[in-house]
């Protein structure tokens, strides 16, 4: 065996302020941007709203609206004069509620408009645990691991308490159950199911580029000396590592940029009690179309005096300018990119799940996360963010991005089924039972298999207690 130097081509993903800044917009609700756009405003000069343009102002590249986007609302204009037959959204329609066309909304479609149910760090977890390929005992590990964070994303309790809480139905060893908190810690938000802070960065750390500056040494003061450094200081570590202070500083700005406690990102903390449309979709001439709702878009501009005084400025103001003026079209183009993800996988997602929108949950079929990242040729943890805290205007009411996704289970003809069509089928069959001889679950079960789907008792328990039905001998009632 000999050392030889070989060279190779390749590609790589950078993770660049800009890249980091378009991920951050990216996993934001719609409430969430308007505050980080009204920071944005108030901090940087170049920045205005585009509402307070006036002829000194001018919209930054990336502001402007896309041909896409006019030839959408073109569509979403011509769409309101089609027929009784399609939909469109309108004026009347945001602001009263109702639907239209041919659906129904009920009591319950109107509250989902107006207010979202708590998503906690736990059902965002459970969800992707739900979506994942791992196998059932797996799941069932995972969600004990998953009940057994804390609010800020933190394991805490050993595991040998985990396996305790798995027994008697499932007796697992610390092995087994690491492997599986393994899985769960690269579920988004990143760094959640660590057990201490040099974990939850080291995690986070893992999925920059290996090329980041201050990356390796930013490892090492996260692998050790992390607690020292409040007390130490940079010059202290430096001296500790034997490494030049200015990268030992580099490294830990590094690190100060990540996050100490990623489960604060979900939840309460981060929810929106009012629910904004992110996209409105229609129907038109028999297809479904999407489009960005009118308050999606940038609202920001860049300041067009600002930037001719850079150019009039000495030199110590012109860089101040600058440097802000680099801001600003970074986040311009973040907005834009962030805008576009969010078309592709609306539209992606109507190519899929257009039988849902046309006949409701039982028609949903089974959709994960990996399926839409592989047709559009996006990671996992893309899809995960463009639909976090995201909704959609439909005829149907407004929606949750993450309810036309569903786990399937294998039916007799050879197809799926989703979870949530199953659920919809059981609700049905309970809705018109005889109301003196309520359904038991092994009756459902066997109407279900009836019908093509076999699933066991056990599951239908499980889904009719997921909906808040009770149990049979509970529904017994005088007509």
């Amino acid at each position: 065996m000999k050392a030889r130097l070989q060279t190779s081509l390749g590609q790589q993903l950078v993770m660049t302020p800009q890249l980091r800044q378009a991920i951050k917009l990216l996993q934001m609700s719609t409430t969430e941007l308007e505050l980080e756009l009204a920071e944005a405003v108030e901090t940087n000069p170049l920045l205005d709203w585009a509402e307070n343009a006036e002829p000194g102002l001018e919209a930054a590249p990336g502001s402007d609206e896309r041909p896409a986007e006019a030839a959408e609302r073109t569509d979403e204009r011509d769409a309101r004069t089609d027929g009784a037959d399609d939909w469109a959204p309108g004026e009347s329609d945001w602001s009263s509620g109702g639907s239209g066309g041919s659906f129904d909304d009920d009591d319950n479609g109107s509250a989902a408009e107006r207010v979202a149910e708590t998503e906690s760090l736990a059902d965002h977890l459970l969800w992707q645990l739900h979506l994942s390929h791992l196998s059932r005992r797996d799941r069932s590990i995972g969600a004990a691991l998953i009940d057994a964070l804390e609010e800020d994303g933190y394991l805490r309790e050993p595991l040998a308490t985990i396996a305790e809480t798995l027994l008697p139905a499932i007796h697992a060893d610390d092995a087994e159950i690491l492997t599986v908190l393994h899985q769960i810690q690269r579920f988004d938000p990143i760094g959640v199911g660590a057990r201490s802070l040099g974990e939850c960065l080291q995690l986070q750390l893992d999925v920059l580029d290996p090329q980041t500056p201050g990356l390796a040494l930013a490892r090492r003061i996260a692998d050790g000396p992390l607690e020292r450094l409040p007390r130490s200081g940079v010059n202290g570590i430096a001296h500790e590592l034997r490494e030049p202070v200015d990268a030992v500083e580099t490294a830990v700005q590094l690190l100060r940029s990540l996050d100490p406690r990623p489960g604060t990102q979900i939840g309460d903390l981060a929810h929106d009690s009012y629910v904004v449309p992110d996209c409105v979709v229609w129907r038109q001439n028999g297809s479904w179309r999407a489009a960005l709702a009118g308050h999606a878009g940038p609202k920001v501009v860049i300041h067009r005096g600002y930037e001719q005084m850079i150019r009039r400025c000495g030199e110590s103001d012109a860089g101040y300018l600058r440097a802000h003026l680099q801001e600003a079209r970074w986040l311009l183009k973040g907005l834009e990119a962030r805008g576009e993800t969010l078309l592709r996988v609306m539209r992606c997602l109507l190519q899929q799940q257009a039988a849902f929108l046309e006949f409701g949950e039982q028609a949903l079929r089974p959709l994960t996360l990996r399926e839409v990242a592989g047709e559009l040729g996006l990671h996992e943890s893309t899809i995960s963010r463009a639909i976090a805290r995201k909704y959609v205007r439909t005829p149907r009411g407004t929606l949750a991005l993450r309810a036309f996704f569903a786990s399937g289970i294998d039916t007799d003809s050879g197809g799926e089924a989703s979870s949530t069509a199953i659920q919809a089928m059981i609700r049905r069959l309970i809705d018109d039972e005889n109301p003196r001889k309520p359904l038991s679950d092994a009756k459902l079960a066997d109407l279900l298999k009836t019908s093509g789907i076999p699933v066991a008792r056990r599951t239908v328990a499980k889904y009719r207690e997921a909906m808040n039905i009770s149990a049979s001998h509970e529904r017994v009632r005088i007509a």
